[in-house]
């Protein structure tokens, strides 16, 4: 049994293999914008109990974005990389040569997994405790289970004399106790293990000795397996990295808000009266974040691909700048960050759809609304709770400045040289050159596109911003 006070190193090792059968490269699917391994290793890295955290992967795409993460990387060998290779043979592998490079001893080694996304460092603190601190020769992470069990009633545990069919295996079938009656059931969830090194050595085994079970909270128990189980762990992201500090971005760390038209300040779609004219609905409270922004500091800009007026004219009731017609958006976005002296990576870019994938590669906060392509919500560091032209650009802002807006205006080193009013790009050919964006904008000097009155008649419910051929 291990003594509290010898205890002084505790190594997480993650196994992430290159291959998988249920979910191609899976260990590198993104969730909340970021790959499994990765949120994973963050995890380990925020535990406080936890003072090396090793990757042990076959993969060279794996070991570059661990090493990135912060993570040490173990290179794991052919022989322990197939299908039948067990995680306790790559975890002694990777203590072994944890060691041997750093020419210490390890005291308490962990097993996580990062097909469990939502792991926290309460998770693995708790079972590293239980060693470190409490004693325990094992842990493992368990949650409340109040499922009834059921089992085939013809395999071989089948009772001679009772009628074939399911029976009950924590449970008799004869007699429904209430949940508060029955002896308190725990599921393994599968994400942490904790295991004193001596005993783990002599055992090869997660369990030996005297196990302590770690609770957890049953709504963040998710394996990722199968693509079912990836898209269930997107959808949830939004909803439980939101609790995490830091999931979410503050002031401190964006200069420059860019943001998508449609579908991300609009609801997508176009109303089309009897005479051909078309309006497209967006949301009075994000007009009024992006107001609060703009006094906040923060550069701004509508970059979008639609060649319409209509996104123009948004951008002059706004106040902010404005990149319409734009092919590649990226480039354009790039360019727009260079010739400001905006890092990249402070760019907090919103967008809804796969053309706004390449500027999520580049902004350091890309954000998509609720109700966003699959594609675009996998690779987004954070989602909105709305969708686009609902409020979701307000919801951004009360993220930045707190939910009532009113954050003190912040000093930033970028260069903010845009105007007041905003510039547009010319449209003659209707798409940018081939080889880049457009040349620097100009302000529009003969505006000819004016909102509507909001269509619902009341403010908070939207407006409508006319379209012109």
């Amino acid at each position: 049994m291990t003594h509290p006070h010898a205890v002084r190193r505790v190594l997480a090792v993650i196994p992430a293999r290159g291959g998988s059968k249920g979910v191609p490269a899976k260990n590198l699917a993104p969730v909340g914008g970021v790959p499994l391994v990765v949120r994973a290793v963050r995890a380990c890295r925020d535990a406080g109990l936890v003072t090396d955290v090793v990757v042990s992967t076959d993969d060279d795409a794996i070991a570059a974005v661990a090493r990135e993460a912060g993570a040490e990387v173990v290179r794991r060998p052919a022989a322990l990389s197939g299908d039948t290779a067990t995680s306790e043979a790559a975890v002694l592998h990777a203590l072994d040569a944890h060691e041997a490079r750093h020419g210490t001893t390890v005291d308490v080694v962990l097993l996580v997994q990062c097909t469990s996304p939502f792991l926290s460092r309460a998770d693995l603190d708790g079972v590293a405790g239980a060693v470190v601190r409490d004693g325990a020769d094992t842990a493992v992470t368990v949650a409340p289970f109040h499922g009834f069990v059921w089992r085939d009633g013809d395999v071989p545990l089948h009772v001679a004399g009772e009628p074939r069919g399911g029976h009950g295996v924590n449970h008799d079938k004869a007699r429904r106790p209430r949940r508060q009656d029955r002896p308190q059931d725990l599921l393994e969830t599968g994400a942490a293990y904790a295991m004193a090194v001596p005993g783990f050595r002599a055992h090869g085994h997660r369990f030996f000795g005297r196990t302590d079970l770690v609770r957890t909270d049953p709504a963040r128990v998710l394996e990722v397996d199968d693509p079912h189980e990836l898209a269930r762990a997107r959808a949830l992201a939004p909803l439980l990295d939101a609790a995490v500090t830091g999931a979410l971005p503050t002031a401190a760390d964006v200069d420059a808000v860019v943001l998508d038209f449609d579908g991300t300040q609009t609801d997508d779609r176009v109303l089309i009266d009897a005479d051909g004219r078309e309006t497209v609905r967006v949301h009075r409270g994000d007009g009024l974040g992006i107001a609060a922004l703009r006094r906040a500091g923060f550069a701004l800009l509508i970059l979008s691909s639609e060649v319409n007026p209509v996104v123009a004219a948004r951008a002059r009731k706004l106040g902010i700048p404005v990149l319409h017609g734009i092919e590649r958006k990226d480039l354009a976005l790039q360019r727009w960050c260079e010739e400001r002296g905006i890092a990249p990576e402070r760019v907090l870019y919103a967008g809804n759809d796969v053309n706004d994938l390449p500027c999520f590669s580049l902004a350091g906060w890309p954000v998509a609304v609720a109700g966003a392509h699959e594609a675009v919500r996998g690779a987004a560091r954070a989602v909105t709770t709305v969708p686009g032209g609902s409020g979701a650009i307000r919801e951004i802002a009360g993220w930045l400045l707190g939910p009532t807006l009113d954050t003190p205006v912040r000093a930033t080193t970028a260069r903010t040289t845009d105007t007041p009013g905003p510039a547009t790009v010319p449209h003659s050919s209707g798409t940018p050159g081939p080889t880049g964006p457009p040349h620097p904008p100009a302000p529009d000097p003969h505006p000819t596109h004016t909102p509507a009155p909001d269509l619902a008649g009341r403010a908070g419910a939207g407006s409508a911003t006319p379209l012109t051929p």
